[in-house]
């Protein structure tokens, strides 16, 4: 009959994950690979963490997160196509399809029909959203002041220089990726 110590120590064992093996690890080579390891977990976060803290100040204002997306989308280039638009947000048509409906139901957008085909919608901003947009730039700018606390004006400048770069840098692995699949 097994004592508990090692009843215990088997259900230990059998939940310890398995080991991956040597040849799965990656090593970092340098001190700047591992530098270049934390940038990517750096933007990820920031990225995360600012998202977060703007949807914090739009939940008073009744806009979900995939609401206010939409909405910036079409504030910088109003009558977007649905594909186009569902591309550039990174989902599917079909679920922005479904919320399209929703932002029309709010009265924030309307469909169009497109001048030369007629199977095509366009999705347009509606007058009531031009309030909205105000309403989220002005919460965007008091957001900002206090994210870019601390920073100069040349250091906001190199940081947008750099950023604009990295995503110009990753826009042309994904264009390069799209051609070769």
């Amino acid at each position: 009959m097994a004592t508990k110590t090692t009843r215990a120590k088997k259900v230990a064992d059998d939940a310890a994950p398995e080991t991956v093996p040597s040849s799965a690890v990656v090593p970092i080579d340098s001190a700047a690979d591992a530098q270049d390891l934390r940038i990517g977990f750096l933007i990820h976060d920031v990225s995360r963490l600012r998202r977060n803290a703007f949807d914090a100040l739009m939940k008073p204002m009744g806009v979900t997160r995939s609401q206010w997306w939409v909405i910036a989308h079409l504030s910088r280039q109003d009558g977007m196509v649905q594909t186009e638009l569902a591309e550039r947000l990174d989902i599917g048509k079909v679920a922005l399809g479904g919320m399209v409906d929703r932002l029309e139901a709010a009265g924030w957008v309307e469909r169009r029909p497109d001048a030369e085909d007629r199977r095509v919608r366009r999705v347009f901003l509606a007058p009531a959203a031009y309030r909205l947009i105000g309403e989220m730039r002005a919460a965007e700018q008091t957001h900002n002041r206090t994210v870019l606390k601390g920073f100069s004006r040349e250091a906001r400048s190199d940081l947008t220089e750099m950023l604009a770069r990295v995503r110009r840098n990753l826009s042309d692995i994904c264009a390069t990726h799209k051609e070769q699949a």
